[in-house]
């Protein structure tokens, strides 16, 4: 690590309690070619389900679209005064990666943080996307800050880091340290060790290696490893050797074996991965890993694979003051993201 840096701030682990969450409404068709029009459902579903405990801030593009938008939801029992509709032009869907990060000050105040955003270094069509933060800032309390390094913004999605509120930090060479999409040219591993410090309030950072086949961030961290406690990991794992995800999963889970926190190591969860999943002969990067934590249960991607019922069993054990909501994610994976990806909470 680098020399201390005081952090001012906090990222709290997202087990802990949430006023909000922010999704967006799915327009672009090109991103679920030849299924679109299941997605809205999909997408439905989803926010019914955050809307049984907690705020769902829903963006939209205009306000045209907000009552056929409304019936969707309704058919799909959500709870309407726990929606609340922004409008606000995007590119995608992706709010993990395009919202706001929020930290804690030593006040125990939110910040709003507005890293820059490039569209993965992949596509073209992310003006809007980088735009997110700035427009619905006022729906939310808390002073926004654009992080700099060297007087330069810093490209950095919420899906390339996970962490476990007390100081811990998990995140991907392949998506951080790579030529490939590269993100931000200027940025060694030390200077993203003293960002993570200054911004997170990171004491270690956990550098797995690399992502899953088929995912097009080149190495999210989301799709493999999650802390779902302070000492205690949830980790992607393949035991078929043939398969592709094999080595890179293995590799990290070697890594993560070493890693001790004050003299004990981390506890590691092996969560297998759902068979592979092809789309028009494309392998889409589908795994259990992309789940989210709400205030009163866990929303589970599962994807018709033999393989759900024994997660939803792991996932039980572990949340067991959380209800386990497994949502169907054979259709929404085609975008490349699923129920992690399309959600950013907001602190309480």
């Amino acid at each position: 690590m680098p020399k201390k840096v005081n952090s001012l701030f906090r990222m709290p682990a997202e087990w802990e309690k949430q006023k909000s969450t922010l999704v967006g409404w799915p327009y672009n068709k090109k991103d679920w070619p030849g299924i679109f029009k299941n997605i809205p459902r999909v997408f439905a579903k989803i926010i019914s389900k955050i809307t049984e405990s907690q705020e769902v801030k829903l963006l939209i593009k205009n306000s045209k679209s907000q009552n056929i938008i409304k019936k969707l939801l309704k058919a799909n029992n959500a709870n309407i005064r726990n929606v609340k509709f922004i409008i606000c032009k995007t590119d995608r869907v992706w709010m993990r990666d395009t919202g706001p990060i929020f930290i804690k000050d030593k006040k125990n105040q939110n910040i709003l943080l507005n890293w820059k955003f490039n569209g993965w270094a992949k596509y073209k069509n992310y003006k809007e996307d980088n735009k997110v933060i700035l427009r619905i800032k006022n729906y939310y309390k808390g002073d926004v800050i654009s992080p700099k390094f060297n007087k330069k913004l810093i490209v950095l999605e919420g899906g390339s880091i996970d962490v476990n509120g007390e100081g811990l930090l998990l995140t991907t060479k392949e998506c951080l340290l790579s030529k490939i999409q590269q993100r931000n040219s200027c940025l060694k591993l030390k200077d993203y060790n003293h960002i993570f410090q200054k911004f997170f309030g990171a004491k270690k950072v956990i550098w797995l290696n690399k992502g899953i086949e088929g995912d097009d961030t080149h190495g999210h961290v989301d799709d493999i490893a999650r802390f779902v406690k302070s000492n205690k990991v949830f980790l992607a794992y393949e035991n078929n050797k043939k398969d592709k995800n094999y080595k890179n999963l293995n590799e990290n889970f070697k890594i993560l074996k070493k890693i001790k926190i004050n003299s004990s190591h981390i506890k590691i969860k092996k969560i297998p991965m759902p068979r592979p999943i092809y789309i028009n002969k494309v392998r889409v990067p589908a795994s259990y890993l992309n789940f989210y934590i709400l205030n009163k249960s866990v929303l589970l991607p599962v994807f018709n694979d033999p393989k759900d019922k024994i997660v939803v069993k792991i996932f039980k054990k572990e949340f067991k003051n959380r209800k386990i909501i497994p949502i169907n994610c054979s259709e929404l994976i085609w975008g490349f993201g699923a129920i992690h990806c399309l959600t950013q909470q907001e602190p309480n």
